[in-house]
């Protein structure tokens, strides 16, 4: 609840009121959500999605990717040329000026263009070409290529293929964000495990501890030898020992956690024990008949890594494309359209009438070797990908596989272990009580008690693996609701 009340404040902190002026953010900081009672799952990756640097790296390999395919897209852009001349000194005294527009086209990789251009002044004949009426001359024209180059050239292919290369940069990002959630759900769990076990140590110290009391004032009295105080003694360093091996565990976990724990600032903030959630404020391990009623074949059509691979296929099969473009020739149709205007210049009156101009332009190399060798290896390069798209795909369905025979083993050891500490506690409820009616053995307490430990310490474990092995089933499957990412 508390989660979702920051969520609510977060949104609410960023809309305008009606007036139009702004106000400031009142959402609640990361460190302030996850230092208020039990640290949840939820709250670590509301953390790591919004903080985690591999995540927020990702956004800007997207971002890159996008100024990529702006980019391209500017070989189409619109372009202004202008140009002038005049003679200072000399015989002739011509000059012209000119400005031309013209704007690519993507159809047949045409071009259109227009210009206007005036001349003043005498020229020689051979650049008799430049004059103009005294108005000036308007031309308009096209390009267009009629054989290579119609379909696609690499302008067309780049902004293909830096669409395509940005809709991949948008997959990553998902990848990277099911790895990071993935990872930091395994770091919550390790951390929850190894408290869990904290507490099974300290009970069994305590008991222990609690014990020396009264077998202190036994031995006073003379009623047991000093030999079991001893015994106890030796017990008591065990499991001292026991718990500094699982503060130690703790420490790690929680130096483990830290790294996918941060605050608004992505520093790090490392879990006390204080935060460690009671067992009944966890979700429960999901029924294995739910999870074994998805299909496999949905779950591979939704991972990024194979949406990936297809979309590679579909920029290598692009650029088969231009590389066999490459392979024909030239022909480029050509026609202008030209006209002065005004009072006849220096030129004369040819230079008064209307043109129109039709052109074509013939090339072909004749051996090609350069263009046969590009479009082989762009050939071999997509057969490479087809067969690593099949081998990530099997390993995907075969991870998927092992990943529910995990599960599904976890769940019943789970149980198990549940049904072997309720039988062990029983067996120290007896062996106490036998104790305690002088009819059992310090000794045989002492092993029931350590053996009812250690059958919690297994329940905490297959417990732990069925998180674990849950956690990677919500990653497979792309759960992101349990990954805190929906």
């Amino acid at each position: 609840m508390r989660l979702l009340a920051a969520l609510c404040v977060a949104l609410a902190a960023t809309m305008v009121p009606a007036s139009g002026q702004n106000i400031e953010p009142v959402a609640e900081p990361l460190e302030q959500a996850i230092s208020q009672g039990p640290l949840l799952p939820e709250e670590v990756l509301r953390s790591s999605a919004l903080t985690f640097p591999s995540i927020l790296e990702s956004f800007e390999r997207e971002a890159a990717a996008r100024s990529d395919q702006l980019s391209a897209d500017g070989a189409f852009d619109l372009m202004l040329e202008a140009e002038a001349y005049d003679r200072v000194t000399g015989t002739f005294s011509g000059g012209y000026a000119e400005v031309k527009a013209s704007q690519p086209l993507r159809p047949l990789s045409g071009e259109v263009y227009g210009s206007y251009r005036l001349s003043d002044g005498r020229f020689p004949i051979y650049e008799n070409f430049y004059n103009t009426n005294q108005a000036g001359e308007f031309k308009v024209g096209a390009l267009f290529s009629l054989l290579r180059d119609r379909r696609i050239d690499k302008r067309r292919f780049a902004i293909e293929d830096t669409r395509i290369a940005a809709s991949q940069a948008r997959l990553d990002i998902m990848l990277v964000k099911l790895n990071v959630q993935h990872e930091a759900l395994k770091a919550y769990w390790y951390w929850a495990a190894a408290g869990s076990e904290i507490r099974v140590y300290e009970e069994l110290l305590e008991i222990a501890q609690a014990r020396t009391i009264g077998l202190s004032r036994q031995v006073r009295a003379g009623a047991i030898p000093r030999i079991a105080l001893t015994e106890n003694e030796q017990n008591v360093l065990r499991r001292k020992t026991l718990l500094a091996e699982a503060q130690r565990n703790f420490a790690n976990a929680a130096d483990s956690l830290s790294y996918y724990l941060r605050d608004s600032t992505g520093r790090l903030i490392t879990p006390t024990r204080q935060q460690l959630p009671d067992t009944d404020m966890l979700s429960a391990l999901p029924d294995m008949q739910h999870l074994l009623s998805q299909q496999v074949s949905d779950v591979l059509d939704q991972r990024p890594e194979l949406q990936n691979f297809r979309l590679a296929m579909q920029r290598a099969s692009n650029k088969i494309e231009l590389r066999r473009n490459d392979l024909k020739p030239n022909l480029d149709f050509n026609v202008e359209l030209s006209r002065d205007f005004g009072a006849v210049g220096d030129g004369g009156s040819t230079f008064d009438s209307t043109d129109t101009v039709v052109g074509v332009k013939f090339t072909v190399p004749l051996q090609r070797r350069e263009a046969r060798g590009r479009l082989q290896r762009a050939e071999a390069e997509l057969r490479e990908m087809e067969l690593r798209e099949r081998r990530v795909s099997d390993r995907i369905e075969v991870e998927l596989g092992n990943i529910l025979t995990n599960l599904n083993a976890s769940l019943e050891l789970a149980e198990l272990a549940d049904q072997e500490v309720v039988q062990a506690g029983a067996m120290v409820a007896a062996e106490r009580k036998r104790f305690d009616l002088g009819a059992g053995d310090f000794f045989l307490v002492n092993v029931r008690e350590e053996s009812a430990a250690d059958a919690q310490i297994r329940a905490i474990r297959a417990d732990l693996k069925g998180r674990l092995a849950a956690a990677s089933y919500s990653a497979a499957t792309m759960n992101l609701s349990e990954l805190g990412l929906d």
